[in-house]
């Protein structure tokens, strides 16, 4: 998460609202790949060095026990390019998300790895602002945090509006697809949009490991959760439900 890494240089920036507190990626490989394991050796694609999609592959390598140098990490620029590749063979397997998972399912690659669902908490996607504005706009800061509130509220349940804003960003027109990744992405973004400590947590572990700094900051060095928390204090999220 930059976020966390600028403010170990000196950044003011802080998380006023969680997105997605876990992976929004599944691990997917060639069908001769059975298990992350026979991944030894292999060719991993990923977008950049120390994205997201980095940070996956090797949570999901790792957690089969292969260390760096088992493997060769591939960069690729964007996620439907990990699946071009995927399909060309100049790579055995790579993090995707939706909706090019979906495609990926249809061309035969397998999923390894669901890490959406079986991942660990980690703050994959959030907002943020600099404290700085924040304490120079607060009214705009809250009134901002309403706003994507009710958007997240609309997505997860006005089918139609969501299908136009998915088809208009991701550039799909596959129904089928569209209709899965609603699906998917209804269950991935918080509803209420706090950002998970835990998911901080991790983030600051895996930095503490070559930044000294890390060990000693903490989650609320990096976070600003009194706008959610004024919004559910007030009944905005369960007023949102009724409406």
């Amino acid at each position: 998460m930059v976020n966390d890494k600028s403010n170990l240089t000196g950044s003011d920036v802080a998380l006023i609202a969680g997105v997605t507190n876990r992976f929004v990626f599944s691990f997917m490989a060639r069908p001769e790949i059975k298990r992350v394991s026979d991944l030894k050796g292999k060719r991993i694609g990923v977008t950049r060095v120390g994205s997201s999609t980095h940070t996956v592959a090797l949570y999901a390598l790792n957690q089969a026990g292969l260390k760096p140098g088992d493997y060769e990490i591939l960069p690729l620029a964007e996620v439907p390019n990990i699946l071009v590749a995927l399909m060309a063979g100049r790579i055995d397997a790579g993090p995707l998300s939706s909706p090019t998972t979906i495609r990926a399912r249809r061309a035969g690659m397998v999923e390894l790895a669901a890490l959406a669902k079986d991942g660990p908490e980690y703050v994959s996607v959030a907002v943020g602002a600099t404290r700085a504005y924040i304490r120079a706009n607060e009214e705009i800061t809250r009134r901002f945090s309403r706003s994507y509130a009710e958007a997240v509220h609309l997505f997860k349940t006005n089918r139609s509006i969501a299908m136009k804003a998915l088809q208009k960003y991701t550039r799909v027109t596959d129904q089928e697809i569209l209709d899965e990744t609603h699906k998917e992405y209804r269950d991935y973004i918080e509803s209420v949009p706090y950002v998970s400590r835990k998911g901080v947590e991790a983030i600051l572990a895996e930095l503490a490991l070559s930044d000294p700094k890390a060990r000693q900051a903490k989650p609320e060095d990096f976070v600003d959760m009194r706008f959610v928390a004024e919004m559910e204090r007030d009944g905005f999220f369960r007023k949102l439900g009724a409406k």
